[in-house]
C-alpha cells in the first residue's frame, strides 16, 4: 500500500512538473506561440460560432412550427419551395387552382378531418400597394393581408384574446369585419380598445371584430403582423388575387386525433383526385404541404450549411495542427541540451515525452479555450445585434475544447517521441 501510494505521489509531482514547463515555455515564446495557436482558435470559434447559429435557427424554427400546429396538411397549387426563387415549372402553371368548393369538399367528405381553412394572401407587389389606417391617418407598419374562414384558428392553432373570430354569417355576406394581430393594435390604437374601431383596408373601412393572440418573432419577422378578413370579402377586394394574379388558394386542414395524420391525409388527397378527375395511373396535380416535411427541410439545408463550416473549419484545425507539430519540433530542437541534462538526473524516455506531449496539449487547449470563448462572443453579438437566436449547446463547448486537446496530443506525439530517443551524451555536446 505504502508503494502504491508512494507511485501516486511521484506521479502527481511529475505531472505538474510538465504543467511548469510547459506554462514556462509558453510565457517564453508568447509570439510564437500566439502565432500557433492562430489556427486552432479560428477553427474552434468557427464550430462553436456555427452551432450557436445552426442551434438557434432550428430551435426558432421548431417553435414556429410547433406554435402554428405539428399536424398541420396543406393543399395549395404549387409545390412548397425554400425561399421561393426562381420561376415556377411550367407543368405547375398548367395546374387548375384549388377552390372554395373543393375545401367544403373536404370537410363535408372526410370524416378524420377536424378543420378546413380555405385561406388566399397578398404577396409581392400586390402586398406592397396596400395601406392599413385608422380615421386619424396613422398606418400601420405593412401588415400581412389575409382572407381566412372560421376554421382558421383550429387549423394554425392561432387563437383570438379579445373579441371573435369570423363565423359561417360573415363568410355568406362578406362582411366588412376585420381581425388583427398584435402589431397593427399598437400601431394604430397603442391607448383604446380596438374592437369595434374602424380601419380603411386602401380606403375602404372594415370594424376590428377581435385581436390575435401574440405569437413573435421568427428569424427577426414578425408573426403578430396581420390583418384578417372573410375569404369572401377578400375575393371583393381583390378579385385579381383569385382570378389569377396573385397567391391561389390554400387549405389548411388538422385531424381529430394527430395519430391519424397520414390516415386523413390520404382520404384528402383520394377527395381532391377524384374531384379533379385524376386517373390512378396520373401523379397529383395539387401540392401537398405538412410541417413535418417543411421542418426537416429547413433542418437538411441549416444542417448542409453547418456542414460545410464545419469542413472550413476542420482545414483550419488541421493547419493549426500542423503548426503545433512543426513549432514542437522546432522546441525539441532547441531544447536538447535540456533535454541531455534531464536524461543524465535520471528522467526516462516516458517522462521527456510526457512532458512534451503535456507542453502541445496545454498550447492547443489554451488554443481551444480561447475559440471558445472567441465563438460564444460572436453568437452573443449576433444575437444582442440582430436578434437572433443564437445560442451553443453545452455538447459543443465540450466537444470544441475536447477536439482542441485531441490535435494536441495527435499532433505533439511525434515531436514528443523525437524527444524521447535523444541520446543523453549526445543531447548534452549540443550547442
Amino acid at each position: 500500500m505504502r508503494a502504491a501510494s508512494n507511485r501516486r505521489a511521484a506521479l502527481r509531482a511529475l505531472s505538474l512538473e510538465n504543467v511548469r514547463f510547459a506554462y514556462r515555455a509558453i510565457v517564453t515564446q508568447k509570439l510564437r506561440s500566439f502565432l500557433t495557436l492562430l489556427g486552432i482558435v479560428a477553427g474552434v470559434a468557427t464550430v462553436i460560432a456555427m452551432v450557436s447559429f445552426v442551434a438557434g435557427f432550428n430551435n426558432e424554427i421548431t417553435k414556429a412550427f410547433t406554435d402554428f400546429g405539428t399536424t398541420l396538411v396543406q393543399f395549395q397549387k404549387y409545390e412548397p419551395r425554400f425561399g421561393g426563387g426562381g420561376p415556377l415549372p411550367e407543368d405547375q402553371k398548367k395546374r387548375r387552382d384549388l377552390s372554395l368548393e373543393d375545401a367544403q369538399a373536404l370537410k363535408r367528405l372526410c370524416p378524420l378531418v377536424e378543420a378546413v381553412s380555405p385561406e388566399r394572401y397578398l404577396f409581392g407587389d400586390a402586398a406592397a400597394s396596400v395601406t392599413v389606417k385608422n380615421r386619424r391617418g396613422d398606418e400601420a407598419n405593412s401588415p400581412a393581408v389575409a382572407g381566412v374562414a372560421p376554421d382558421y384558428c383550429r387549423a394554425n392553432n392561432h387563437f383570438v384574446v379579445d373579441g371573435r373570430f369570423f363565423t359561417e354569417a360573415d363568410l355568406t355576406h362578406a362582411s366588412r369585419v376585420a381581425v388583427i394581430g398584435q402589431d397593427v393594435v399598437k400601431a394604430l390604437y397603442p391607448r383604446q380598445d380596438p374592437i369595434g374601431q374602424e380601419i380603411l383596408l386602401n380606403g375602404v373601412p372594415f370594424r376590428v371584430g377581435g385581436v390575435l393572440e401574440k405569437k413573435g418573432s421568427l428569424i427577426g419577422g414578425s408573426n403578430d403582423n396581420w390583418f384578417m378578413i372573410p375569404i369572401t370579402t377578400f375575393d371583393e377586394v381583390f378579385p385579381q388575387v383569385k382570378n389569377g394574379g396573385g397567391d391561389t388558394l390554400h387549405i389548411a386542414t388538422v385531424p381529430k386525433d394527430s395519430a391519424r395524420m397520414n390516415e386523413m391525409m390520404d382520404q384528402e388527397t383520394a377527395i381532391l383526385r377524384a374531384r379533379r378527375g385524376l386517373r390512378p395511373n396520373q401523379p397529383n396535380d395539387f401540392a401537398i404541404f405538412t410541417s413535418e416535411a417543411q421542418l426537416k427541410t429547413f433542418q437538411q439545408v441549416t444542417n448542409g450549411i453547418a456542414g460545410a463550416m464545419i469542413l472550413i473549419a476542420g482545414i483550419a484545425l488541421l493547419v493549426g495542427g500542423v503548426g503545433v507539430m512543426n513549432i514542437m519540433l522546432v522546441s525539441v530542437t532547441e531544447r536538447t541540451r535540456e533535454i541531455g541534462v534531464r536524461k543524465a538526473m535520471g528522467a526516462t524516455r516516458r517522462d521527456i515525452a510526457a512532458q512534451f506531449l503535456v507542453e502541445a496539449i496545454a498550447l492547443t487547449g489554451l488554443g481551444g479555450a480561447v475559440g471558445i470563448v472567441t465563438g460564444l462572443g460572436i453568437a452573443t453579438a449576433v444575437r444582442l445585434l440582430f436578434d437572433f437566436p443564437a445560442a451553443a449547446p453545452l455538447w459543443s463547448i465540450l466537444l470544441g475544447f475536447g477536439v482542441s486537446t485531441s490535435i494536441g496530443l495527435i499532433f505533439g506525439l511525434w515531436p514528443a517521441m523525437k524527444a524521447a530517443r535523444q541520446d543523453p551524451i549526445e543531447a548534452l555536446r549540443y550547442e
